[in-house]
């Protein structure tokens, strides 16, 4: 039997962790009462492609896992897909089925002031009375999340672990060059240069505008992002006004660019040559997801360097002791229920949600179905795992059909083979530890639109900042004129971010406090 697992990030997101799972039970997988009708409600589940199994179905109420699905609930569901560049012409049209799923807040742009104009109900009631498995499991933070006004909107796939990123090297270089993992910054330096003396091409793989590319930015604490604000005296500013420390991020990067240790034509190389590279062996470390990518860069890697050994090791750590990525919003996905919806109708709806959290519902959405998808021998399940893309895009629509479930790993997929449990170990003995705290603004702040050059994105700093920054790795201009940079940035729109995001936290107005603890 192939077990070969394919972790795309869709279906590690969608798939979850099982952990907390209560066991199934009649009354849970019932939402009708017996002698009744199933219960028919319409619900839109969010996409972010215009590719995949389920787009790729002529019908699909009538596909197989569909069906499955209203047997198991005792429902008969009308599905849609929405993408969420089609939300708006959404609302505009008022065709809004009983259950909207998204991808944003409550407040964010695809809801289009939907929630503010009451289009959806508050749920706490519902959840607290027919849904008490989900609203114990959902973590506080993703709970605040999707709420407006203290009210809960939405009910959400989650993560309980926000570090997702990790800090991967090719072991067996590391061994080959008699060194221990690299602990510090000037560790990470030492290591890289030995293994440019073994000949590897690029000892730390770079991408453009440092996306995959930050971990010098993470452990002196100075991340541009979006959710990467800090208070500073009496004001709230993004993380690069720390001079001293942005500035020894910076002469770090330089020195791995004088060096040779990064690629040259870093600030251009794509995603896809970021990924060409590693892939062929030409990288000794590097930075990327950690649930979607240990096992595909182990056989990718081995399929050119058979000898080779891929790790996810703790993030290099600054003078402050701090390390690794920014911590990823504790909402993945949100489903919101239409005000029209009437109450008996919302009470079976949150039944339907609250089987999610059974045992058969885990079995169901990460393995399907027994005798057909897997079996048991022993007690042990075998799973047929995808082995190419349309088998992974249906295995991934299957999963995406879980409500309210912990997205940050499907523990019981993973669980089946030794890559997946070494995911599993990165993922509680690295990555819970490390990742940058900020403070993050829900809606964003509205000087954001005003000033698109200093708007930051989740994982991308402002274009004015990273075209100095680069510069400076560069040689163009120099480390030491940073300070001007903050005041060109303040200039230029600056000061009146800092003016609104200091008055939005002064007044708890939409702040998000983004933590691993």
């Amino acid at each position: 039997m192939n077990k070969k697992v394919s972790l795309v990030l869709a279906a590690a997101l969608a798939a979850g962790s099982l952990a907390g799972c209560s066991s199934g039970s009649a009354d849970s997988s019932q939402n009708a009462a017996e002698g009744q009708g199933p219960l028919k409600f319409s619900i839109a589940y969010p996409v972010t492609t215009g590719d995949g199994y389920a787009q790729r179905s002529p019908d699909l109420n009538k596909d197989k896992w569909i069906q499955r699905l209203n047997k198991l609930t005792h429902t008969e569901l009308d599905v849609r897909l929405i993408q969420r560049e089609k939300m708006s012409v959404l609302f505009a049209g008022n065709d809004i089925p009983d259950v909207l799923g998204s991808v944003d807040l409550p407040t964010g742009k695809d809801m289009s002031g939907s929630v503010e104009a009451g289009v959806f109900m508050p749920l706490d009631d519902l959840l607290k009375q027919y849904a008490p498995t989900v609203y114990k499991s959902v973590p506080k933070a993703a709970w605040e999340a999707v709420s407006y006004n203290g009210q809960i909107y939405a009910i959400p796939s989650y993560l309980t672990n926000p570090s997702r990123r990790g800090t991967y090297i090719r072991t067996d270089l590391l061994e080959k060059a008699g060194l221990p993992a690299p602990k510090t910054v000037d560790d990470f330096l030492n290591v890289m240069r030995a293994f440019k003396k073994l000949g590897v091409e690029y000892p730390y793989q770079m991408r453009e505008n440092f996306k995959y590319a930050d971990v010098i930015l993470g452990a002196y604490d100075v991340l541009p992002y979006k959710d990467q604000f800090e208070k500073q005296g009496d004001q709230i500013v993004p993380k690069f006004f720390d001079v001293e420390n942005t500035q020894k991020a910076l002469q770090a990067y330089k020195t791995m660019y004088d060096e040779g240790l990064i690629p040259k034509d870093f600030a251009t190389i794509s995603s896809t040559d970021y990924s060409k590279n590693i892939s062929a062996g030409k990288a000794g470390i590097w930075s990327a997801n950690v649930g979607t990518g240990l096992k595909d860069f182990r056989t990718s890697i081995k399929a050119v360097v058979p000898e080779a050994k891929v790790d996810v090791i703790p993030s290099p750590k600054g003078p402050e002791g701090k390390g690794g990525y920014f911590l990823y919003s504790p909402m993945v996905s949100a489903y919101y229920i239409n005000k029209k919806v009437d109450q008996e109708k919302a009470i079976g709806i949150m039944k339907f949600i609250e089987w999610m959290t059974t045992d058969e519902a885990a079995k169901f959405f990460s393995f399907g179905v027994e005798g057909e998808n897997y079996t048991v021998e022993n007690g042990k399940i075998n799973y047929k795992f995808p082995t190419n893309k349309e088998e992974t895009q249906e295995e991934s629509f299957r999963t995406t059909l879980r409500l309210a479930n912990d997205a940050t790993y499907n523990k019981l997929q993973l669980d089946l083979s030794k890559d997946g449990q070494d995911v599993l170990a990165a993922f509680d003995n690295v990555l819970s530890k490390e990742g940058l705290p900020g403070i993050g603004f829900n809606p964003d702040l509205k000087a954001f639109s005003k000033y698109p050059d200093l708007t930051p994105l989740g994982d991308t700093g402002p274009k004015l900042i990273v075209d100095h920054m680069v510069k400076m790795i560069y040689g163009k201009e120099p480390i030491s004129d940073w300070p001007k940079v903050i005041e060109e940035y303040k200039a230029k729109g600056g000061n009146e971010i800092i003016k609104e995001a200091t008055e939005r936290y002064n007044n708890k107005d939409g702040v998000s406090l983004f933590s691993n603890q």
